[in-house]
């Protein structure tokens, strides 16, 4: 069996989110092993044809819905946040911390 591609590393990723629970494009790159790729997550979220995926968990770095206001797609990720138990006010999902970086991971605090 050969390694996964890029994509199906992401989408494992992806798949992995637990429920009730978020992480951002960058991170989501990151967990895939491919760090600094987060547009291609985006890239493939936007292409995604399998209506399983839980890509309503993956959200820009600062906990906010990529959606514009307004929007349908902003409508339905907020919610299926909200079915999960996720908070989600004015398009920011509340009450989550950002991923800590590699440096907080290895050093507790963050990059000078």
């Amino acid at each position: 069996m050969g390694e996964l591609s890029a994509a199906d590393r992401i989408l494992a990723a992806i798949r992995a989110i637990p429920r009730g629970q978020v992480a951002g494009y960058g991170e989501v790159a990151r967990r895939a092993g491919l760090p600094g790729r987060a547009r291609m997550v985006a890239r493939l979220l936007s292409e995604n044809p399998d209506p399983r995926l839980p890509w309503h968990r993956v959200l820009r770095s600062d906990g906010h819905i990529a959606f514009p206001e307004g929007s349908k797609g902003r409508a339905e990720q907020t919610r299926r946040l909200r079915a999960e138990g996720v908070w989600v006010e004015n398009g920011r999902v509340r009450g989550i911390k950002a991923a800590a970086t590699i440096d907080e991971q290895i050093w507790g605090m963050p990059p000078d």
